[in-house]
Formats: C-alpha cells, sequence, structure tokens
C-alpha cells in the first residue's frame, strides 16, 4: 500500500480556492475543503485553527491571481487599456472570485482610496505611468477614474446583469481613460 500523502498548508489554500471558484467565499469550510482534497477534515483544522484564517490565506492567494491576470496583457495593446479590460475580463472568467476578491469584506483597504496606495498595485501603477510618462499623483488621479468605471463593469457583469461584450466596453473604457487623462492634463494646467 502506497504512503499516504501528506496534506499541507498550501494544498489546502489552494483547495479552499477552488472551492471559493466554484461556488464562492461562503462556501468554504472545513468539509468542502477535505472533499476538495479527497481527504477528512483533520488537516484543514490541523493547519487552521478557524475557516476564517483559511478564507483570509485563500483571499491573499486570489488577490495575487488578480494582480498576475491584470498585468498579463497582449503586448499589441495599450497596456493600460489592457489592464482595465483584464480587470473586467477577469469578472467574466472567474465572478466567484472576483465577488471574493470585491465584495466579500475581505480586502484588507476599506476603499478605492485606501487600495491606490497599497503594495499590492504598485506594478499596476509603474505600468501605467510608464504608459502615461506622467508623475505618480497624476497617474493615480487617471487610475481611479478609469478603476471607479472598469470596477463598475465588472461588479455589473460579475452579478449576471449585463453581457460581456468586449468591443463595447474597450470603446466605452478608452473614452474614460482618455477623458481622465484630459481631464486631469487641463488640471495640471491652471
Amino acid at each position: 500500500m502506497p504512503p499516504k500523502t501528506k496534506v499541507t498548508r498550501d494544498m489546502i489554500v489552494r483547495a479552499a480556492v477552488d472551492v471559493a471558484r466554484q461556488g464562492g467565499v461562503d462556501k468554504i469550510n472545513a468539509r468542502t475543503v477535505a472533499e476538495q482534497l479527497h481527504c477528512s477534515t483533520q488537516p484543514v483544522m490541523y493547519h487552521f485553527a478557524t475557516i476564517e484564517s483559511l478564507k483570509k490565506a485563500a483571499y491573499e492567494v486570489v488577490d495575487q491571481m488578480h494582480t498576475e491576470f491584470l498585468m498579463d496583457t497582449p503586448p499589441d495593446r495599450d497596456p493600460i487599456l489592457g489592464i482595465g479590460l483584464n480587470y473586467i475580463r477577469f469578472a467574466v472568467e472567474e465572478p466567484w472570485l472576483f465577488r471574493f476578491l470585491f465584495q466579500s469584506g475581505y480586502a484588507t483597504e476599506n476603499n478605492f482610496l485606501e487600495m491606490i496606495e497599497s503594495e499590492a498595485l504598485t506594478p499596476i501603477l509603474q505600468a501605467m505611468q510608464e504608459g502615461l510618462e506622467m508623475d505618480l499623483k497624476t497617474t493615480k488621479d487617471v487610475f481611479l477614474t478609469v478603476a471607479l468605471f472598469a470596477h463598475g463593469y465588472a461588479s455589473i457583469i460579475a452579478n449576471n446583469t449585463l453581457e460581456y461584450d468586449e468591443t463595447l466596453i474597450a470603446e466605452h473604457l478608452e473614452r474614460a481613460w482618455n477623458g481622465a487623462v484630459l481631464a486631469v492634463t487641463e488640471e495640471r494646467r491652471h
């Protein structure tokens, strides 16, 4: 008989992410995670004293997945618009994970103004800053406008109340982007 596979903390967190992916963060519990791993609940409870701590660990993994997803823009697309479209596309492809990230209360930031200062956003802001050739404050101002616009689209899509039409959304996102850049540029002149 082969030795039993040791269930690691990482395996448990990945299983919790899979559970959330299939039905949302509320589905994460010792039983559903153990079922995903084909094991008893004992390893889950051994590595995580509470389900809340498991959900927080899963959130961190999903947050990293989201950042990687955002940064994976096609080379032929403007990186800033690509990031915005990827944000919306994540909600299309992973609606339960999108809800986990932005509608479950697990985010460490309480709002977009706090989010814009988080370290996790640094690579995205750097990519935008390079594309805009603007200082960081200006980039953050543009980002906030476009992020609110993209988040609105993504939230509506993730909650199944709008069909995803990439061409139409790209046009709207580009208008929001151009308008934000124009507004910030005009503001800086005065």
